[in-house]
């Protein structure tokens, strides 16, 4: 039988289940009857031993991807007694968080575009433009100097504690906010999620320049990338889970469009759940590191600090890619 057939044959039944487990998932097994009960089961055996079908065939990674979930989901209704280990979780974090980055590595660049898009048209926008400032500029930095500012850390007084309790809120709310929005906003068919991509790119390039201008790049990136490598990743990667969830909406890949929607949902979560260590991170840094600003650490050291963040941080993103690098090569 070809895959096409076998897929049409089977649809209804894989449909039935989806169904029961909504309502399971929904109500509790219990409400269930004793027929719908006994047809779970039935529908669950039945949809395994597809999976194994499916699984033997090449060219079917996107219907086995929807098998493999849709019987994990009648596994955990079957068993709800089971919880997830420790193990598991760690597991996730350190192999298979990798692992996903590797397998949407598309979705991943298209975000951090979109995200280095906004930063150029920020930067150019206030180059040519300064007095667009008050649309470009987050509204905290709109009337603040750069060059006073560094002026009192040099003169070691510091900032004063409201501007600085000020952006540290800014930035937590701005950048999880983005994150999570990116994310939800994916089911405007990745619309929403390109937007605040980009808008959030552009407050972070107008800004630069506001520094920039002024002299003060060095002190500004300083500032910045200790905490910002991680946490701007974290949004791109926020930004990935969206537009994957977009991709089940406008490109279903011969699936229903709620079922690749569910298909690119599980994905979508799983991206989000892997940017908490990431944003953990950032807030540690922004807490201490990122706010103790020259004479008292310098420039240099700022700047070296943030770049051993960042190769740990992409060490730990691209590690699934090293490891299959490395296991080709030996193969090879």
């Amino acid at each position: 039988m070809e895959l096409p057939e076998f897929i049409a044959l089977r649809r209804p039944k894989w449909e039935a289940l989806e169904r029961l487990l909504d309502r399971a998932e929904r109500t509790g097994l219990k409400t269930l009857g004793l027929d719908d009960a006994r047809a779970l089961a039935r529908l669950y055996r039945t949809a395994s031993s597809d999976l194994l079908w499916v699984r033997a065939r090449a060219g079917a990674a996107d219907v086995s991807g929807y098998l493999n979930d849709l019987v994990g989901r009648a596994y955990a209704v079957t068993y709800p007694g089971r919880k997830v280990r420790p193990r598991e979780v760690l597991r996730f974090i350190t192999h298979g968080f990798p692992e996903l980055v590797m397998a949407e590595w598309r979705v991943l660049v298209a975000s951090t575009l979109l995200f280095v898009a906004g930063g150029g048209f920020g930067w150019i926008g206030m180059m040519f433009d300064p007095d667009a400032a008050p649309y470009l500029v987050p509204s905290s930095h709109q009337k603040l100097d750069p060059t006073e500012r560094v002026k009192k850390e040099q003169e070691n007084k510091g900032s004063d504690v409201g501007e600085q309790a000020a952006f540290s809120a800014f930035l937590m709310r701005n950048n999880i906010g983005v994150a999570f929005f990116a994310f939800a906003l994916g089911l405007t068919a990745g619309v929403g999620t390109s937007i605040l991509l980009f808008g959030n790119g552009v407050l972070l390039g107008s800004l630069a320049w506001v520094y920039a201008a002024k002299g003060q790049a060095a002190w500004f990136w300083a500032w910045i990338l200790p905490h910002g490598i991680p946490e701007i990743t974290a949004i791109c990667l926020a930004g990935a889970a969206g537009l994957t969830i977009a991709r089940g909406l406008v490109a279903p890949r011969g699936l229903a469009r709620r079922v690749a929607l569910r298909k690119e949902g599980v994905v979508a979560v799983k991206l989000v759940l892997g940017t908490i260590v990431l944003f953990i991170l950032a807030g540690l840094i922004e807490g201490t590191i990122s706010q103790i600003h020259p004479p008292r650490l310098p420039v240099w050291f700022k700047i070296g600090f943030a770049l051993i963040v960042g190769g740990g941080v992409y060490a730990y993103l691209l590690s699934a890619f090293i490891r299959r690098f490395t296991g080709q090569k030996r193969s090879a």
